[in-house]
């Protein structure tokens, strides 16, 4: 019994976080995940339907599975942030009846045959209300105490991750500290959505990364002590239209650096907007050394809730414009700027655009494609790649908040 409970204290945490459980192998079920005997079988994910004592659960993976419990099925709520085997001991024991539509659950039991169902014998569920107020928990957690930018060196040794938290010409740092109980993430290759980060660790992370972090500052504000961290390698591109595709949703740019022509994929997350003339020669300015620096020193790339919802953005104190105690937030602006739509885009146009890394199997997808950006291309083409950085990590969302 003990076993079983430390086994379904993990689960729970996938609960808790909302972090998505791996995919099953090759010609696996959903229920063969584990690499437990084949009739043993968990599910994690939120509750679809429920139709007397089957419960349909869509997993984080995608797939459904059912779910059936029994008069002797171990069955009990936690509130939110309980994860540990400790709060499971102390458990709520509750009905089936009890259990509605949208909350979260993680079951172990025995698979089915066929593998799309489990009998379980030990079921924790967390209520949706209990899951909405602890993503907006965590995202004011991320608001007050997130930090963030670029890699510049990691230190194995001591733990130790230097960011570089400016933008533009006035670039600062930040050690940021990571121990054994720091909660280690790394962005897909191919997503940057929070719930698509897999646990990651150190040693993958590296020099020219995008980083989040959230955690304790020292009184100097010089240092953090993280207790979680998620990073991502991303591509900065700034180039040339060649090719605009509206129909497969693609783009070309000779890119200005290697002088070769890069074709990416605009998905359904893909900001593209056009950046105005004003801004272009104001930003162009600072790259020359023409205006007064630290118009972004201070921002700090991490407050996760730099979404593209303008009253979200104002409500944090970073609507584009001067924010309390620091100047205005360039990542805040670019959320304002008028979209652009691939069709509009003419061939030869400036574009400065940040994608994910890709695969050899899967090519980039741009995250954030900005257009009239030629006097910035033009004032210092070989920082225009990196105006764009530190970006917003969670396109579409909140990141640490599983939205």
């Amino acid at each position: 019994m003990r076993k079983s409970l430390i086994t379904l204290a993990a689960l729970v945490v996938f609960v808790t976080l909302g972090i998505a459980v791996p995919p099953p192998a090759a010609g696996q079920t959903p229920a063969q995940q584990s690499s437990a005997p084949r009739s043993k079988a968990k599910a994690v994910g939120a509750i679809k339907s429920i139709s007397g004592n089957a419960v349909t659960v869509t997993t984080d993976a995608g797939a459904e599975v059912i779910v059936v419990i029994q008069p002797s099925t171990w069955l009990v709520r936690i509130a939110s942030g309980q994860s540990g085997l400790k709060d499971l001991k102390t458990a709520e024991p509750i009905q089936l009846q009890e259990v509605e539509v949208g909350d979260r659950l993680a079951a172990l039991g025995t698979a089915s045959d066929d593998g799309k169902s489990v009998t379980a014998t030990s079921v924790v569920v967390m209520k949706k209300a209990d899951i909405a107020a602890k993503l907006e928990r965590d995202r004011q957690d991320w608001q007050k105490r997130g930090v963030g930018g670029v890699v510049k060196s990691i230190d194995a040794a001591t733990g130790t991750i230097t960011l570089s938290t400016g933008g533009l010409n006035a670039s600062s740092t930040l050690a940021v500290v990571v121990s054994k109980d720091t909660m280690l993430r790394r962005y897909a290759p191919d997503s940057v959505k929070f719930d698509d980060a897999k646990p990651g660790t150190l040693d993958q992370i590296k020099p020219g990364d995008q980083l989040r972090a959230r955690g304790t500052k020292s009184a100097d504000g010089k240092e953090l002590a993280a207790e979680e961290v998620v990073s991502g390698t991303f591509r900065n591109v700034a180039g040339t239209v060649v090719a605009a595709d509206a129909g497969n949703s693609t783009i070309t740019v000779q890119d200005l650096l290697t002088r070769r022509p890069v074709t990416m994929k605009i998905g359904p997350d893909s900001q593209l907007h056009k950046l105005p003339a004003m801004m272009a020669q104001r930003i162009a300015m600072r790259l020359k050394g023409g205006a007064a620096s630290g118009a972004e020193g201070s921002a700090p790339a991490g407050a996760p809730a730099q979404s593209a919802r303008p009253s979200e953005a104002q409500g944090a104190g970073m609507g584009g414009g001067p924010r309390p105690g620091g100047p205005p937030d360039f990542q805040q602006m670019l959320n304002r700027m008028p979209p652009v739509t691939l069709a509009e885009l003419q061939k030869g146009e400036a574009l400065m655009i940040v994608a994910t890394e890709g695969t050899s199997d899967t090519p980039s997808t741009a995250i954030i494609l900005l257009s009239g950006v030629e006097p910035i291309l033009s004032a210092a083409p070989s920082q225009a790649s990196t105006v764009l950085s530190p970006w917003n990590l969670s396109t579409g969302g909140n990141i640490g908040t599983g939205e």
